[in-house]
């Protein structure tokens, strides 16, 4: 397990200059070809979305008071509660409009001929399964990470490659009301 912390993670700003990106991880490492990546984004104004094709991307709302994306004819969604995935192809230029200012978001994009990502809130053990890639974000609370028994706090979590040896044990909440985001991303069928 690899773990990390949004704020020590170096931005990158959008050549639009609508925002910044928080690489958490990608794999694999150190290629413009992902087949799945973390990040989080702050989202800084109204604009476009950037399209990747062959990509399935899934938001979620982390802080803020909400982006609202669109895509003519195929959806128009308000990501309004923190810590509800949304799930699109990112085939699809999008435009992304902030009805109450800035927000940042955790995106999860996975290649589809090649991964799958499921993202989930949860609130209970997370068992980090062998031959997974994955991602949890701590939303509130505290966790435990793994065998060495490290505490997470809000905005730190851990991440995983399918190549990493097991990950080992569970992610376990430690405080009442603890909650966190799971990406579980599997290789494609």
């Amino acid at each position: 397990m690899h773990r990390f912390d949004v704020e020590t993670l170096t931005a990158g700003r959008w050549r639009n200059g609508g925002g910044a990106t928080r690489e958490i991880a990608s794999s694999p490492t150190g290629t413009e070809e992902f087949g799945w990546r973390a990040s989080v984004a702050d989202i800084d104004r109204d604009g476009p979305f950037s399209a990747f094709p062959g990509v399935d991307r899934t938001l979620t709302l982390l802080a803020g008071d909400g982006v609202r994306l669109a895509c003519p004819r195929v959806f128009d969604r308000l990501l309004s509660r923190p810590g509800e995935p949304f799930g699109f192809s990112g085939d699809h230029a999008l435009t992304a409009q902030l009805p109450g200012g800035s927000c940042r978001v955790l995106n999860i994009m996975v290649r589809r001929s090649h991964w799958t990502a499921r993202v989930d809130k949860v609130a209970g053990p997370v068992v980090l399964p062998a031959g997974h890639a994955g991602v949890l974000y701590v939303l509130r609370g505290h966790w435990q990470a793994g065998p060495d028994g490290h505490v997470l706090a809000s905005g730190q979590g851990v991440w995983w490659d399918v190549n990493d040896k097991a990950p080992g044990g569970a992610v376990t909440p430690l405080s009442p009301g603890a909650a966190a985001l799971w990406a579980d991303v599997t290789p494609a069928g």
